[in-house]
Order: structure tokens, then sequence, then C-alpha cells
């Protein structure tokens, strides 16, 4: 039975990117079926069951172009070390002594709280970056069990390094393959082939990651030039042939200008996460620049934070700061975050995502924000920017399914979760 959600303010992100006041979306099975004024979809589909959205917003759901979701266990541990100084520090001690320590069942609930933060933030769609040298066989299947609990849609893969030696390089080559090897195509879960960073991987192990993606069509998802370490990776990536059109690099901060040509000319998307850029004092990336070259780019968080629509504010902040010119990013993260996040995410379904259209998949948020100004196509850019926020996050739909329905999520019992997860966490910190 198709199902109308409405009336209230509609964001259809459709190829006309119609703003509709009193509007209504309407879903039928996994899809979104119509979309358009309350009263027309009432006539148009008079057998249709209603969801009264109260006058709120009706969007589509938000997408995560780059998360670690295991990134939720470090949340108020206590470093073994001093306080890091440099982007590699930061790293071995912090991020490589923590994902050596998760175990399965650390994988598992880390994955699931995680989850429960994107919903709560109107994500809809994660693609995550996991991680777990300790282990690695199976690591997807515990992330993948949690995000289809939840009924969340992600696109998953297994950070290859030989910063732990040959032995788990190897494992986590076989991790990606096995697993993009035992989910079916259409479904909520995709997958790409993880690799670390290339200044983490040798040669060989570069060679033989993407011999053995080959098989797997899913494509890379790999952190590039974030810190001053992984200067000229984009052309050693470029000569290795993992560039391309269906892969992922995050950040690509310490890039030139012949590197972003190289982005352009092999359809490579760029993810910028700018909360971690600044809080790692890595720098930032130039993404209005990489655009402008004909890059494809999106935002991400990883595993800063999920709230994409702070990361868009602060992504236009960073960059109106770092240019001085206060029109820069006005207006360009908001489409960004829409359009290009849902360019990504189209590509790793296989299928229409992030937009309110027929045929398209039917991930839906409603936000308590009624618009106290005019609201159409030409402004939206800035209500995006200055008044709608996760915390006004209400209902969620994933794939026609009602995941969250007035902020309680039925498929978890939080306080249980969160409970058994502090046990769990407390054990790894000792094995930190």
């Amino acid at each position: 039975m198709a199902l109308i959600v409405g009336p209230g303010t509609v964001i259809t992100q459709d190829q006309q990117a119609r703003v509709i006041r009193d509007g209504a979306v309407v879903i039928e099975g996994e899809e979104v079926l119509d979309a358009g004024g309350f009263g027309e979809m009432l006539m148009r589909y008079p057998a249709a069951a209603i969801h009264d959205a109260g006058g709120r917003t009706i969007m589509p759901g938000l997408i995560n172009a780059h998360a670690h979701l295991y990134g939720i266990f470090a949340r108020g541990i206590s470093l073994k070390d001093p306080a890091p100084i440099t982007f590699r520090q930061v790293l071995e001690r912090l991020w490589w002594r923590l994902d050596k320590a998760l175990d399965h069942e650390g994988v598992r609930l880390s994955a699931l709280l995680g989850g429960v933060a994107a919903l709560r933030a109107g994500c809809t769609a994660v693609i995550d970056h996991h991680c777990s040298p300790g282990c690695i066989d199976g690591s997807l299947d515990q992330v993948a069990e949690a995000m289809d609990q939840l009924g969340l849609r992600a696109c998953l893969c297994y950070e290859v390094s030989d910063r732990d030696g040959a032995e788990r390089a190897a494992a986590g080559i076989a991790e990606n393959v096995r697993f993009s090897g035992s989910i079916a195509g259409g479904g909520l879960i995709a997958a790409k082939f993880g690799l670390h960073a290339a200044f983490t991987l040798n040669d060989a192990t570069l060679a033989a990651a993407r011999r053995a993606a080959e098989g797997t069509g899913t494509g890379f998802h790999i952190h590039c030039a974030e810190g001053p370490e992984d200067r000229g990776a984009v052309d050693r990536l470029r000569q290795t042939e993992i560039l391309g059109e269906q892969t992922i690099v995050a950040h690509c901060v310490h890039i030139d200008e012949d590197e972003m040509m190289m982005l352009a000319e092999t359809g490579t998307t760029v993810t910028h996460q700018p909360h971690s850029n600044m809080g790692n004092a890595v720098g930032w990336s130039r993404l209005l620049d990489l655009e402008r070259r004909g890059v494809k780019v999106a935002l991400g968080t990883d595993g800063y934070t999920w709230d994409l629509l702070e990361t868009m504010r602060t992504a236009a902040a960073l960059h109106a700061h770092e240019t001085g010119r206060p029109s820069a990013g006005v207006g360009e993260f908001g489409r960004i975050l829409l359009r290009g996040n849902a360019a990504l995410a189209s590509a790793v379904f296989g299928r229409p995502v992030g937009a309110l259209e027929p045929g398209a998949a039917a991930d839906i948020v409603l936000l308590d924000y009624f618009p106290p100004t005019p609201v159409d196509a030409g402004n939206l850019p800035w209500h995006l920017q200055f008044g709608l926020a996760a915390h006004q996050v209400h209902t969620v739909w994933v794939g026609g399914r009602c995941v969250m329905r007035d902020r309680q999520i039925p498929a978890v019992d939080e306080v249980a979760v969160a409970r058994r997860a502090m046990d769990v966490a407390a054990a790894t910190w000792e094995r930190f």
C-alpha cells in the first residue's frame, strides 16, 4: 500500500530542485512514488495511508561520504603517551592502538551505536571505512549486521595496511574480497575495497590489492594526502591504477595543481572532512577549487561527528576563513552535501539515492523545522546553512521502512546497548 507523508515543506532535490509548501511525498515499497502538493497527492492516491507530517520539513535522508563507525569507542579514552603534536603521532598514539584493541563484539557494538548516532542526525546512508587488525576475518559482517538491525543503508570496506605486517595486510585484502562477494546487489549494503593510505602501503601490497579488486567491481576507498606524510599520494595512486570513477579518496589536503587534474581526469571522488582536518591540524582541503577543475566532491565526517548539517556549515566557514572571502562557500556546501553526496551514493548503491522523485530510494527525513521566512529553490541553501539542524530530526525512513519514529528507534534498546558497550569499551581500553 502507498503511504503519503505530509503535509509539510518538501525539499525534493529532484531535477527541478523543487521546494513545495504544504507538500507531500508518496512512497510505495522501497521507492518514492510521487511528490507534490498535499491536496493533489490525496486526490491522486485516495487509497493510500497517511503519515501526518504536522507541517514539518520533509527532505531526502543525508549521506555520510566518509565515516569510521568504530571511532565511537575513542570517546573519553586516555592516551598512554604524551599528547600528540604531529598528525602521525595522532595515528600512532590513538587510532592505530584503538583499532588493534577491538574484538568482534567491540566492532559490532561500536557500529550499532555509531548507526544510532547517524540516524538521530538524519543520516540514512553511511560510507564507512573499518579497521580492526586483531579481528579482521568476518569483521565487516559484524558491521553489516549492526546496519541491518537498524535498517541503515551502508557501504563497507576493510582498511588494508602494511603497518601491522604482511600477514595482516593479506588478511585485509581477503576480507574485502570475501565481503564484497557475500552481499547481493540492490540491497541496503554495498562494498568498496578499503585501503588505509599510500604512506602505509608498499608497492607490492598496492599491486596485490589492485589485482584482488579486479573481480569485485567495487572500486577503492582510501585516505589520501591527509597529512604531510602522504604528499605525492595522488600521483602514486594514479600510477598504481587505484584512482578511477568508482574510487573514493578522503581528504586530499596536501596536493598540488597537477594532482587536482589527475583526480579530475580519472573521475575520482574526493570527500572533505572539515572538523577532522582542523582537529588534527593538518590543513584544509580546497574543495571548491577541486570542484571547479571538474573533480567530483562530497562531504564526510571521518568519525569526528555524525552531524552532517554542522559539517556543511563548518566547511563553508572554514573556506571563508582560509580564503579571506566572506562569500566563499555560501550556498556551495549545501549543494555539495545534497547533490554531491547523492551522486556518490547513487553510484555506490546502484540506484537513485538522495532525491524525492519517482523511482528513487525512499530515504526520507522529517525535521522540526518550520520555516520562519519564505523558502524556495533559490534561497534553500541559506535555510540549510542557518536553519536546519540535527536536533530537529523527528522521523526517518530508509528504503521505505520507518526506522525512527518521533525520535524513537524501535530496532534497538539504546540504554541496554550503551550499558553493554561501556563494559566492552572498558575492556578495549585495557588492551589499548
